[in-house]
């Protein structure tokens, strides 16, 4: 019998293993497991590609915080993060009149547990408009419906409602102020932008707790019956589906995972009883 440990930390990205594959869920965040298996071929241009990844998320973090642009620069010594990088920069987000939290991760009870959602940049004009931004360099473009099922969309906009009053001059957002932004490095002038409404955060709110409670109360975790999902999974030997890994143009954004969360909980903002 496998059971979940109380209070568990849920995000996004654990919301997102369970919805492709309950086993992976058990084993990566119940189990935690590690397994050798690559999540995509080839190899080397995966780990390269993640790391170019990691390094352009860090590099726009500074920026934002107040580092020079051109000392940025010379961090970016690949092709890809120069390039990403020459895009960020030359994109206009209009921001101005905003107030940006970067690397923002705000909390809140739910079930037993905590759900945490941590934002690559929240710009906030108090009692106006909240827009949340995410950074994304994946090599092929995305389908907007796509991304709006994710549920990265439900639970980044959800949680700045719930937790993010302290943003707003300590009043709560209403969904209609809340706009969630992902911008693509390798596409700089098709950003996917999601508005919200009060009717679909009263679905996100009901599916995140039902989804919540349901894993809580589970004693087991099938695997999931799309084998599709497996090519892209660390774990597809382990559950026997299969030891080659899926090409890494297939499907890249089916590896974002949250291996772990550097998380100071007494930087978090949340939810007071």
């Amino acid at each position: 019998m496998t059971t979940l440990p109380a209070p568990f930390a849920f995000s996004q990205s654990s919301l997102q293993d369970y919805a492709d594959c309950p086993r992976r869920f058990q084993l990566r965040y119940i189990d935690q497991l590690s397994w050798p298996a690559v999540e995509s071929e080839p190899v080397v241009d995966n780990e390269k590609r993640q790391q170019e990844g990691q390094l352009f998320h860090r590099l726009v973090q500074q920026h934002w915080l107040g580092l020079p642009a051109d000392k940025l620069a010379e961090l970016a010594n690949t092709a890809n993060l120069e390039r990403w990088w020459q895009n960020y920069l030359g994109a206009n987000l209009q921001m101005d009149g905003f107030q940006k939290y970067t690397e923002l991760t705000l909390s809140f009870p739910i079930g037993g547990h905590r759900l945490l959602a941590k934002y690559d940049l929240v710009a906030i004009r108090p009692g106006e408009k909240a827009v949340i931004f995410d950074w994304k360099t994946y090599a092929k473009r995305p389908r907007d419906e796509w991304m709006a099922a994710r549920w990265q969309t439900r639970v980044y906009r959800s949680s700045l409602i719930l937790a993010g009053s302290h943003l707003n001059g300590g009043r709560p957002l209403i969904p209609e102020q809340i706009e969630m932004t992902y911008w693509y490095a390798d596409f700089p002038n098709e950003p996917a932008r999601f508005t919200y409404t009060s009717a679909q955060f009263k679905r996100d709110q009901s599916a995140i707790e039902k989804v919540i409670h349901e894993i809580s109360k589970a004693d087991e975790f099938p695997l999931t019956e799309d084998e599709k999902m497996c090519r892209f999974c660390i774990y597809r030997s382990y559950c026997n589906r299969g030891a080659q890994a899926g090409q890494l143009d297939e499907a890249e954004a089916e590896m974002e995972s949250e291996t772990a969360f550097d998380i100071n909980f007494e930087q978090i903002g949340e939810i007071e009883f």
